[in-house]
């Protein structure tokens, strides 16, 4: 068994392709996927097996090893460190309730 990394995959079009750790490209069919899997991330580690097919090498019998971390989730900030922004949010928000309610905007000097 091979493995590598996902290049690129179009779950519309139901393929891609794979860099194998020595560098040669392979092409992958989503009826090559393990149950359950209809995408593939760039740059997801996988193993495979490898047949020749009618244009060069081609994976069979995928599995992933590891799915590619999320950015987003990466970049979130800890819950200690939101308490206190949503403290001052929420008592930006409850000043200016006040005004509202009278049927006014804001002061312009307290929106800066």
């Amino acid at each position: 068994m091979a493995t590598g990394k996902v290049k690129w995959y179009d779950a519309e079009k139901g393929f891609g392709f794979l860099t194998t750790d020595d560098g040669g490209d392979v092409f992958v069919r989503a009826d090559s996927l393990p149950a359950g899997v209809t995408v593939l991330k760039s740059g997801s580690r996988v193993e495979f097996g490898l047949v020749q097919g009618r244009k060069g090498d081609q994976a069979i019998q995928l599995s992933v090893l590891e799915p590619t971390p999320s950015l987003a989730k990466a970049s979130r900030k800890k819950p200690e460190e939101m308490v206190n922004i949503v403290e001052d949010l929420i008592k930006l928000l409850e000043s200016l309730e006040r005004t509202y309610r009278r049927g006014r905007h804001s002061d312009p000097r307290s929106a800066k």
